[in-house]
């Protein structure tokens, strides 16, 4: 057989990675060599914790997998996302599964999602920086010393922008547990690198970090709630290719910044709280292909919290994964700023998405697609396209209202409006009615459509599928 054209980038896991052994992977080019993958180990839920699998490797083309569970036998397995129509070849316990190009998947194996196989078939990566280049900082494996490294930094040569602080392969400790990055820098995390600890982008811009590699959060207490990147006052901001595992609070905290592209991030949590991308008083955030499996808000979009202090709009989520074990996919509205006349949070998009799992067992965070409108704030020109909903525990499809949830808003919400949801398909079991309502005569849902929304097949029914609450203007299904 003639190996077809493709090309295959594997990375050794560095001595230490805790691994799974539940599975043994390995890949090749159609009709060339094995190549074995490191299972690495991720934990996933939160109401009963558990460990999953998960491997990674580049690819431009096609490649095969060879998949083996090491224990017990094998009746059946299914990859989801569904969307992507992929099938697979059985023999015993042994699975060959044959992908076109890079992919983000699950396989599941008798219908246990919690004991999964994650593969995450990613993009070659495009100018890779070498630790020989000017501007370069290369980084050892070992424990580092934060004021170290940045001293060092700024002795390289400023001619280069951006400087880059290179994580070689091998495990990667900080002794303050995370690294404040600089202005005009990049963080290059190679493949095979396994770094026990997080960043901060405070204040600062033209902040790049990216590669291959893995930050580890698992070890570190909850009560840290330390988040795997803190964007905090700042603007250009780019994140891309990396993965986390089990942080004790957010993947990412965005906060009152702007101009910030997230692609390619895979992420995994398991404790409260951990939602995977959340945002307040922002603009011009950017995310897409990301993979998020979270034991709380996949994405959370709000204005006004805490110290980060404004509206928040021009948010894009494209082409991406979301898992929510604990509470909603996707959640816009609840904090703002209740003292004063309120936030705007608007022109936001979420097309192209896979939803696999939605399960709260509190009914007043439903919803796999959400707007909850706290806090004064008004809520408007958001469209979500292009949705499929798989199967999921616990929720329900659609949960707009304004509100004052009486936990986390002083003061209820202002107003939602002008909402689209169109070409959404959801096909499962958990059939809870979807919610739509206001607050008073003065704090409404106006203007929320439906188009081409499908449940099992059959069109979004008013009378069926959703309880539409008082103080509501304009709620309209088409078909089409």
């Amino acid at each position: 057989m003639q190996t077809v054209n493709t090309h295959l980038v594997v990375y050794p896991a560095p001595i230490g990675a805790v691994v799974n052994p539940d599975f043994t992977v390995n890949v090749r080019k159609p009709g060339g060599e094995w190549q074995p993958l490191f299972s690495y180990n991720v934990k996933v839920d939160m109401h009963d914790v558990r460990n999953a699998s998960m491997v990674t490797f580049d690819c431009n083309g096609p490649v095969e997998l060879e998949i083996v569970k090491n224990e017990g036998s094998v009746q059946t397995a299914i990859i989801r996302p569904i969307s992507t129509g992929l099938s697979y070849e059985l023999e015993a316990n042994r699975m060959l599964l044959h992908l076109e190009g890079p992919r983000q998947l699950s396989l599941e194996v008798d219908g246990d999602r919690f004991h999964n196989l994650h593969i995450f078939a990613n993009p070659l990566e495009q100018d890779v920086p070498l630790v020989s280049h000017d501007g370069v900082l290369p980084l050892e494996p070992g424990m580092h010393n934060t004021v170290d490294i940045l001293r060092n930094l700024a002795d390289v040569s400023s001619a280069v922008k951006p400087k880059v602080i290179y994580f070689q392969p091998g495990i990667h400790h900080f002794d303050t547990s995370r690294l404040e990055v600089p202005s005009n820098t990049m963080i290059y995390i190679a493949g095979g690198t396994v770094i026990y600890g997080g960043f901060i982008c405070s204040h600062v811009e033209d902040v790049v970090i990216r590669g291959r590699g893995i930050l580890y959060l698992s070890d570190f207490e909850k009560t840290t709630f330390y988040r795997g990147v803190e964007i905090s006052y700042a603007r250009n901001i780019s994140i891309e290719g990396i993965t986390v595992i089990d942080p004790p609070h957010y993947t990412f905290l965005i906060g009152q910044s702007e101009s910030i592209d997230i692609c390619n991030i895979k992420t995994f949590s398991t404790r409260g709280w951990s939602d995977g991308i959340d945002m307040m008083a922002c603009s011009d955030v950017n995310i897409d292909s990301v993979f998020l499996r979270t034991s709380d808000d996949c994405i959370a979009i709000y204005a006004s919290r805490d110290e980060y202090r404004g509206d928040t709009r021009r948010v894009r989520v494209t082409r991406s994964i979301l898992w929510a074990d604990v509470a909603h996919p996707a959640n816009i509205g609840t904090h703002g700023n209740y003292e004063g006349d309120g936030d705007v949070i608007e022109d936001i998009i979420f097309s192209d998405i896979d939803i696999l799992e939605h399960h709260e067992p509190q009914p007043d965070y439903w919803g796999c697609l959400a707007i909850n409108a706290g806090d004064n704030n008004t809520v408007q020109n958001v469209m979500y396209e292009n949705i499929r909903i798989e199967s999921f525990e616990l929720g329900e499809l659609f949960n707009v209202r304004v509100l004052q949830n009486a936990k986390y808003n002083p003061a209820p919400g202002k107003q939602i409006r002008d909402i689209l949801f169109k070409n959404i398909t959801y096909n499962g079991s958990c059939l809870n009615p979807s919610h739509i309502e206001g607050y008073d005569e003065t704090r409404k849902v106006e203007n929320v459509r439906f188009e081409n929304v499908t449940v099992n097949g059959q069109h979004f029914s008013m009378e069926r599928d959703v309880i539409l609450g008082p103080h509501t203007n304009e709620v309209e299904v088409k078909p089409t």
